[in-house]
């Protein structure tokens, strides 16, 4: 006669646990959400009369600026990265990093409302043209991302103060925040260039 376990005492070892499942859910949902929005910026840049894009009259983005956003957000990710090993070991080292991380997220966002302002000031609004409005609703719903990130690594942070952090969570809040930082250079590239 065959021995087989019954479902509720297998061991879950192998389970994934279910912050991690939910965020990345989330991240899969949210891939598409911003592939849609790329695709369509795709396809009005590839439409725009004459060949011109951004249109004429419009403000060139500020392609350097940004890429020193971009240096702090990935730098950001990769120290956020670079904490996970000390977590285990030293949960002290671990908060210095996620500081560090929390500290160049808020300076990405900082630097991106700085661009904004300067933006508008010279004409760059969301009804200004396509290319203002995929702008404005592509980097804006980014930017909202980050802010997202931000509380959600302002939590976990707090969470290693109290030593009330579950691993489970600590690895979901890092997930959505590579998947943030890793998305940001596709955006650069794509809105930017």
């Amino acid at each position: 006669m065959d021995s087989v376990l019954p479902l509720q005492t297998r061991p879950d070892a192998h389970r994934l646990p279910n912050a991690v499942l939910g965020v990345s859910i989330l991240i899969a949902a949210e891939v598409m959400f911003f592939a849609a929005f790329i695709s369509a910026h795709t396809i009005a840049r590839a439409t725009a009369l004459g060949g011109v894009w951004p249109p004429a009259g419009q403000p060139r983005l500020p392609v350097e600026r940004t890429a020193l956003n971009t240096a702090a957000l990935l730098l950001s990710g990769l120290l956020l990265w670079t904490g996970n090993r000390p977590m285990v070991k030293s949960s002290e080292v671990a908060r210095r990093c996620i500081v560090g991380a929390i500290l160049l997220g808020a300076a990405f966002v900082a630097l991106q409302g700085v661009e904004w302002i300067a933006l508008l000031r010279e004409g760059l609004t969301m009804t200004s043209s396509a290319h203002g409005g995929f702008f404005y609703l592509i980097i804006g719903a980014h930017f909202l991302h980050v802010v997202g990130g931000l509380v959600a690594l302002t939590w976990a942070f707090v969470g290693t103060l109290r030593k009330t952090l579950a691993p489970e969570t600590f690895t979901a809040t890092r997930l959505f925040w590579y998947f943030v930082v890793l998305l940001w250079p596709v955006l650069y590239w794509r809105v930017y260039l």
